[in-house]
């Protein structure tokens, strides 16, 4: 790989607390250890096919550490392999494959590679970039933590504490009246995030994906629980968590994001479900975006600046193609082609589930 000179970063997908520290640390540490040119891509790949940058000095990620968000903006539909250009008579998106503008925008600009800032939508768009001699080094993002060979991914543990304290916050609500109370969070069809927070929260139920639930043992544990005089039950629900032999709640597609399917609503459809066969009034709580949103905790502000430092070091030895990581608590490294359209689930005999099902939690299963 030839000396590097220039370099682009750019932040694909949705957003999460941590990003802007990761181009804080990816621009200063280019410019201070190495004395590279820095670039902004706004708005992710989106940025890259419409020509869309502007220069990051030092002052222009200077008191970014603790904002949320990203400063560069971001996108959850610009593939440049499948890209939207236009839409037809019937209103359906007409595609096209977009890569080589894109390309000619990061050679016209004089890009040695790209930092790319993102979940596995996001990296399988960089992989795609690869046989365009567009060369690229991802750091991992999502609030979803579901990356393949990443134990960890920034701007999770902020989502945890949100999720933990929404749900610190409804038990007492829920113990005032009696009620159920369900509370919903994200995550795709992946439980890590509901199974830390409702842990961390004492959820009485956790439901997440990959357990198919029933139906009629949910409710059979409501009413033992308030049989033995307990107050209320709190469920920790994952948006993708679906019934045995079901599927989960879908509340839109968009047809032109590289990942169309949104799930949604199964929190109300549970509190319908769970008023009508235990017989106890329940309510629901939709987290959604909250837990997107926000300052970053300490720890993903530490995590994402040695991820931002790491991705420059991998650049600098020659190293592109390849996904900063976290394994066993040590920064490492994977090839992007090995992340690219995977997800990590959450195993059903993982310590957390051994953990919770110990104290009386139920899965409903």
């Amino acid at each position: 790989m030839s000396e590097i000179k220039r370099i682009g970063v750019l932040t694909g997908g949705g957003d999460c607390p941590g990003i802007n520290a990761v181009i804080r640390a990816v621009t200063k540490t280019a410019i201070f250890d190495h004395g590279w040119h820095v670039l902004g891509i706004e708005d992710g790949f989106l940025g890259l096919i419409e020509n869309r940058t502007r220069p990051l000095a030092r002052h222009d990620v200077g008191n970014i550490l603790t904002r949320g968000g990203t400063i560069l903006g971001t996108s959850n539909k610009a593939d440049p392999s499948r890209f939207a250009v236009e839409r037809d008579k019937a209103g359906n998106a007409v595609f096209e494959d977009v890569r080589e503008k894109a390309a000619a925008h990061y050679r016209a600009h004089q890009l040695d590679a790209l930092v790319v800032i993102g979940g596995d939508g996001t990296m399988s768009c960089a992989h795609a970039m690869a046989p365009l001699d567009v060369r690229c080094v991802g750091v991992p993002k999502t609030i979803d933590n579901d990356l393949m060979h990443t134990h960890i991914t920034f701007g999770f543990q902020t989502a945890v504490e949100i999720g933990t304290e929404a749900i610190d916050r409804v038990h007492t609500t829920a113990t005032s009246h009696h009620r159920i109370l369900v509370v919903e969070l994200m995550g795709r069809n992946a439980g890590w995030l509901t199974l830390h927070a409702g842990l961390a929260g004492g959820a009485d139920i956790i439901l997440i994906p990959e357990i198919p639930y029933d139906l009629g043992k949910l409710c059979e544990f409501c009413k033992e629980r308030m049989g033995k005089g307990r107050t209320s039950t709190i469920i920790a629900v994952a948006e993708g968590a679906a019934p045995a032999g079901g599927k989960p709640v879908v509340d839109r597609t968009i047809v032109d994001s590289p990942e169309p399917i949104r799930y949604g609503g199964v929190g109300h459809q549970l509190q319908r479900q769970l008023e009508m066969c235990s017989g106890f009034e329940a309510r629901s709580v939709v987290l959604g975006h909250t837990l997107r949103g926000g300052t970053p905790c300490a720890a993903d502000r530490v995590l994402a600046t040695r991820l931002g430092h790491k991705a420059i070091g991998l650049l600098a030895s020659g190293k592109t193609g390849q996904l900063v990581v976290v394994q066993h608590g040590q920064l490492s490294s994977v090839p992007i082609s090995e992340v690219a359209n995977q997800q990590r689930r959450v195993p059903t005999d993982h310590d957390l589930i051994r953990a919770a099902r110990a104290v009386g939690t139920c899965f409903g299963d």
